[in-house]
C-alpha cells in the first residue's frame, strides 16, 4: 500500500472509529420481504449464477398501459432504443404498446436496428451525427429485409453548417436524406436557436429536393422538471417550450408551405416530461419515452410517480463470515462489532461497482472502510435470518442506458414462468 492510501486508509478507519466510540449504532435487520424472496428464488432456478439484470414483466407491462394512458390518440409513441438496448426488449415493447416507431441515439443500434427490422420501422436520431458517422452508415450499409434510409431514416440537423455537410452527403451518395431539425424549446444544450438560422436551413432543403427532404423538428424539454420549482413552475417552463415549438411550427407552414406535409413528424418529451403532453396544447404529435418503462432510480421523480420499478441486479452472495475483521487491526474490529452490530454479518458479492444502489436484503450496504470493488464487494449487516451463499443480493440500477450495457444479457422475469433471455444490441 503506497503512503497516499494508506493515509486514506487510516483516515477513514480512524474516523468510523472515533464515531463507533462515541455512539452506540441500533442494529438494522436485515431480509428479503415477500417480492424479492420470489425473485430470490427465481433466480436460483436460472443455470448460472452471476451478475445478472432482470426485467419484471409483469410490471413493464403496466407501466406501458400508464404510458399508453398518458399519450393522446392522435400522438404517436417514440421508444427510446438508448434507455432499452435489446432487440428482446424491444420486441416486447414494440408489441405491447403497438408502436414502430424507433429514436436511436447511436450509429451502432440503429445501423442493427434497420438491418433487423428492414421495412417495418421508422427510425429518428436523438442526437447529431459526425458527418463521417453518416458516411459510415451509408458505406455498410447491408438494406437487408427492405430497409430503405431514404424514407425511414431521419437524421437530427442542429446547425447550418452541419446541413450543408448532410447535403454534400446525399450528392455524393446521389441519395435522399431525410432530415429533422432539432430546436431549442429552452433546454439550451444546443439545436436551432435563432429563426435566421432556421430560416437558412428550411431554405436550403426547399432547394434541393432532390437530395434533402424534411422530416420535422425535434425539441426536448427535461428542464420543465429539472429546474427547481423556487425559480420556476412546472406549468410555465412547459407554457414557454409550447410557445417556442409552435412558433418554429408557424415560421415552417407559413414561409416554407412547400415543405409543409402533414406526416411531418413534430418530435419532443421524454419520461420526465411524457405526462405534460397528455394535454391540447401540445405542439407534438410524436413523443419519446423508454426509461419510465423499467424505471431505474434517476427516475424517482414527481413526474414518474406512477411508474413502478421493473428492472434489477441479481448478483450472488460467494462467502458469509460471521465477523468483521479489519486487516492488521483485530482490536478495533471488535470494538467496532461491538459498537455497530450492522457490521456482524459480512458477505462477499460476485462482482460490484456498478452505478446501483441495494435494495435488497434491507439494511445492507456496502462495507464504508474496505470500499468499492468490482470483483468482490464487502457488504455488511446486521443479523439476517435464512440468507447466505447463493443467495441473491438486489440492487436498482440509476439509469438504464449505462448499466444495462455492462451486462451480457437481460432476463425477462414473469412469476411462476421460464425466464426469457434478451441480447443487448452491438455497442460497436
Amino acid at each position: 500500500m503506497d503512503r497516499r492510501k494508506a493515509i486514506k486508509y487510516g483516515i477513514g478507519i480512524g474516523g468510523l472509529a472515533a464515531g463507533a466510540y462515541f455512539l452506540k449504532i441500533s442494529e438494522h435487520k436485515a431480509g428479503h420481504d415477500t417480492y424479492f424472496s420470489q425473485l430470490n428464488a427465481f433466480c436460483k432456478t436460472l443455470d448460472r449464477k452471476i451478475p445478472t439484470l432482470l426485467i419484471d414483466l409483469d410490471i413493464l407491462d403496466k407501466n406501458i398501459a400508464t404510458l399508453k394512458s398518458m399519450i393522446r390518440p392522435d400522438v404517436h409513441y417514440r421508444i427510446v432504443e438508448k434507455s432499452l438496448p435489446s432487440f428482446g426488449l424491444l420486441d416486447y415493447i414494440m408489441k405491447k404498446a403497438e408502436t414502430k416507431r424507433l429514436m436511436s441515439f447511436h450509429q451502432p443500434f440503429f445501423s442493427d436496428l434497420s438491418e433487423r427490422y428492414g421495412s417495418d420501422v421508422d427510425i429518428l436520431l436523438g442526437k447529431p451525427m459526425p458527418i463521417n458517422t453518416a458516411s459510415y452508415y451509408y458505406k455498410h450499409f447491408k438494406g437487408a429485409k427492405g430497409f430503405n434510409p431514404s424514407t425511414q431514416l431521419q437524421w437530427l440537423i442542429d446547425t447550418p453548417e452541419r446541413l450543408n455537410e448532410y447535403l454534400n452527403l446525399a450528392k455524393s451518395l446521389s441519395t435522399k436524406l431525410v432530415l429533422n431539425i432539432e430546436i431549442d424549446v429552452g433546454l439550451h444544450r444546443g439545436g436551432v436557436n435563432n429563426y435566421e438560422d432556421y430560416k437558412a436551413m428550411l431554405m436550403t432543403i426547399e432547394q434541393n429536393p432532390q437530395y434533402l427532404k424534411l422530416g420535422g423538428l425535434m425539441g426536448y424539454d427535461p428542464h420543465v422538471v429539472k429546474v427547481p420549482s423556487i425559480l420556476a413552475s412546472h406549468e410555465s417552463l412547459f407554457e414557454e417550450v409550447c410557445t417556442s415549438y409552435n412558433t418554429y411550427k408557424s415560421i415552417l407552414k407559413d414561409q416554407f408551405p412547400t415543405l409543409w406535409r402533414v406526416d411531418l413528424v413534430f418530435n419532443g418529451a421524454g419520461s420526465p416530461t411524457v405526462k405534460f403532453h397528455q394535454t391540447d396544447k401540445s405542439p407534438l404529435n410524436d413523443v419519446s419515452a423508454g426509461s419510465c418503462l423499467v424505471k431505474p432510480t434517476n427516475f424517482d421523480i414527481e413526474s414518474c410517480e406512477k411508474f413502478m420499478p421493473a428492472s434489477f441486479i441479481s448478483t450472488p452472495v460467494l462467502k458469509k463470515l460471521e465477523q468483521f475483521s479489519i486487516p492488521g487491526l483485530p482490536l478495533l474490529s471488535k470494538i467496532m462489532s461491538w459498537t455497530n452490530p450492522n457490521l456482524n454479518s459480512v458477505y462477499y458479492i460476485y462482482g460490484g461497482s456498478w452505478d446501483a444502489s441495494y435494495v435488497s436484503p434491507k439494511g445492507i450496504a456496502e462495507n464504508p472502510v474496505i470500499g468499492k470493488s468490482t470483483n468482490q464487494v464487502m457488504l455488511t449487516s446486521g443479523s439476517v435470518k435464512n440468507f447466505g451463499v447463493d443467495d441473491m443480493v438486489f440492487l436498482r440500477p440509476y439509469q438504464s442506458e449505462f448499466v444495462f450495457l455492462q451486462f451480457g444479457q437481460l432476463i425477462g422475469y414473469r412469476k411462476g414462468m421460464p425466464a426469457e433471455y434478451w441480447e443487448l444490441l452491438k455497442q460497436t
